[in-house]
C-alpha cells in the first residue's frame, strides 16, 4: 500500500484515524533549535504537500508542542486548532488537487515521549542528550507530520545545539557551522522515509569511521567505550557483505551506529542508522545478534516499509532471520539449528497469535519475531536456497524505497518457485497453531 495521488489510502486500524486523508507529503524541511539543559525546542517545519483532492482542511499530527504560526504558500491567515494530538489547519481558500503547496509551521515547547499502546516512544531525554525512537507513532512528539508508514518522502533536518554536543540525524551530513558556542548540523535524507523512522540523536560523542567499504560506516560513541565498541562492531563490514549477497545492494548511502552513554532496554531502529545503549557494547560481542538485527532493518523496514502495521512480520521476521543467517555465515550455530531451537520454545508458549494480523497489542510480541523468522526458514527449506534468495532479492529490488504488504512477497516468490507458496505461508501467518518445520533437505551425494 502506498499513498497515490488521486486515491486516498485505507485507514490503518492499528493507528486510530490514520493516515490523515486527502494528501501526501513530498518533502519535510525541519529547522530545530534545541537547548539540551532545558530540553527546550524552538522549531520550524516546512511540509511540501500534494493534495489528492481539493482540500479545505489539512490534518497533521503534533503532540505536546504548541504551534505559534502557520503560513501556506508563504501567506499567513490560515486558521488552526490543536486537540488530542492533532493539528487541524484551515487554509484561507481551497487547495486544488495535484498542485504542490508549502505549509510552514512554527512551534515550540519541551518535547517528551508519546505515551500510548506501545509505551513511551518518540523524543526522549537522556542523562546528557537526546534520542528519538519513533516506532510506531512517536514522530509527532517532535515535528508535525503525516504519521503513516505508507507516506514516505525525503527529509532535510537541521539541528542547532550547544557546541560540545554531536548531532546525528538520518541521511548525509551536508553542512556544519558554529557560531557563539552553538553548532548547526544539516542532514539530507534523499531516499524516501516514513515519519516514524526520522530521528535526532544528541550527545557528547566521539566519531570514528568503521569502514569505507563495502559501505561507508561510522560510529558515534562515548570515548570511555572506545575499546568495547571497536571490538563489538569489528565484524560489521563482513555482516554488510553477507547481507548484500543475500538481500541485494545496501539501499542507502552510508550506515551509522550511535552508542549512548546511557543503558537502553533495546536497540533503536532508524533509517540509515541504529542506536545502541552502553550496555549493548560489552567488549565480548554479547549483543552481536542485535547488531545484525538492526542492520537488516535497513532492507526490511526502511527501504521496504509496510503500508499498514498488520504486516509488521515483514520487518521483524526478516530482521530476526538475519540474526540466524549471520550466525551461520560467521561460524556460529547454523540457521537451521537456531530455527529448530526457536520452534521448540514457541511450541511451549500459548498458541494465540496470528502473525499475519497480530493486532496492535501484540505487534511487538517476541513470538511474532521468531515465528516470522520461522516462516521464512520454512519457505527456504521448501523452495531451496537458490529460489528463495532469488525471490527475496527480486522483491527487494522491485519495491526499493516503497511500501509493501505480504502479497508482494508471495508474488515474487511465486515467480521463482513451482511449490505452492500460498498454502505454506497461510499455515504460518493466518493460523494461531504452530506448524511443524519442514525437514532439512539431505546433503548432495558425495562424488566417488
Amino acid at each position: 500500500m502506498s499513498v497515490i495521488p488521486g486515491r486516498e489510502p485505507d485507514l490503518d486500524p492499528y493507528l486510530r484515524g490514520r493516515p490523515d486523508p486527502g494528501f501526501a507529503v513530498r518533502l519535510y524541511d525541519l529547522e530545530l533549535d534545541y537547548r539540551v539543559a532545558r530540553n527546550r525546542l524552538d522549531a520550524r517545519a516546512t511540509l511540501t504537500l500534494l493534495p489528492e483532492r481539493d482540500l479545505d482542511r489539512i490534518q497533521l499530527r503534533l503532540e505536546g508542542l504548541r504551534v505559534s504560526q502557520v503560513a501556506i504558500a508563504g501567506q499567513r491567515g490560515a486558521k488552526w486548532v490543536q486537540r488530542a494530538g492533532a493539528l487541524v489547519i484551515r487554509p484561507r481558500g481551497t487547495l486544488p488537487a495535484g498542485a504542490h503547496v508549502d505549509v510552514e509551521i512554527r512551534y515550540a515547547g519541551n518535547p517528551r515521549p508519546h505515551r500510548g499502546t506501545w509505551g513511551e516512544v518518540g523524543w526522549e531525554e537522556l542523562e546528557d542528550g537526546v534520542i528519538v525512537a519513533g516506532q510506531p507513532d512517536g514522530a509527532p512528539s517532535w515535528f508535525p507530520c503525516h504519521d503513516s508508514p505508507a507516506d514516505k518522502t525525503p527529509y532535510r533536518i537541521a539541528v542547532t545545539a550547544e557546541a560540545p554536543y554531536t548531532v546525528v540525524c538520518n541521511g548525509v551530513l551536508t553542512a556544519r557551522s558554529e557560531r557563539s558556542g552553538r553548532s548547526t548540523w544539516v542532514y539530507e535524507q534523499r531516499e524516501p522515509m516514513a515519519a516514524y523512522l526520522a530521528t535526532v540523536q544528541v550527545g557528547r560523542y566521539e566519531r570514528r569511521e568503521v569502514a569505507d567499504a563495502p559501505v561507508p560506516m561510522t560510529v558515534y560513541a562515548p570515548p570511555r567505550l572506545r575499546g568495547a565498541v571497536a571490538h563489538d562492531l569489528e565484524r560489521q563490514p563482513r555482516m554488510m557483505e553477507t547481507f548484500q549477497r543475500l538481500f541485494g545492494p545496501y539501499p542507502f548511502t552510508e550506515y551509522s551506529v550511535v552508542v549512548t552513554h546511557d543503558d537502553l532496554e533495546i536497540p533503536l531502529e532508524a533509517q540509515g542508522l541504529a542506536t545502541f545503549g552502553a550496555n549493548h557494547m560489552d567488549g565480548e560481542r554479547g549483543s552481536e545478534r542485535l547488531v545484525a538485527h538492526e542492520l537488516a532493518h535497513q532492507w526490511f523496514g526502511n527501504a521496504l516499509t509496510v503500508g499498514r502495521w498488520r504486516d509488521i512480520w515483514l520487518h521483524e521476521g526478516f530482521a530476526c532471520y538475519a540474526e540466524w543467517l549471520w550466525s551461520d555465515a560467521s561460524g556460529g550455530p547454523s540457521a537451521d539449528a537456531l530455527a529448530r531451537a526457536a520452534h521448540a520454545r514457541l511450541a511451549d508458549l500459548p498458541q494465540d497469535l496470528v502473525i499475519g494480523d497480530p493486532g496492535p497489542d501484540l505487534m511487538f510480541d517476541d513470538r511474532l519475531y521468531k515465528r516470522g523468522a520461522l516462516t521464512l526458514h520454512a519457505l527456504r527449506l521448501t523452495l531451496g536456497d537458490e529460489v528463495f534468495f532469488d525471490g527475496i532479492r527480486a522483491w527487494v529490488a522491485a519495491h526499493r524505497y516503497g511500501t509493501v504488504e505480504t502479497e508482494d512477497l508471495l508474488a515474487s516468490l511465486e515467480d521463482h518457485a513451482v511449490a505452492d507458496v500460498r498454502s505454506l505461508v497461510s499455515a504460518w501467518l493466518d493460523e494461531p497453531g504452530l506448524p511443524p518445520l519442514p525437514p532439512l533437505p539431505p546433503p548432495p551425494p558425495s562424488r566417488p
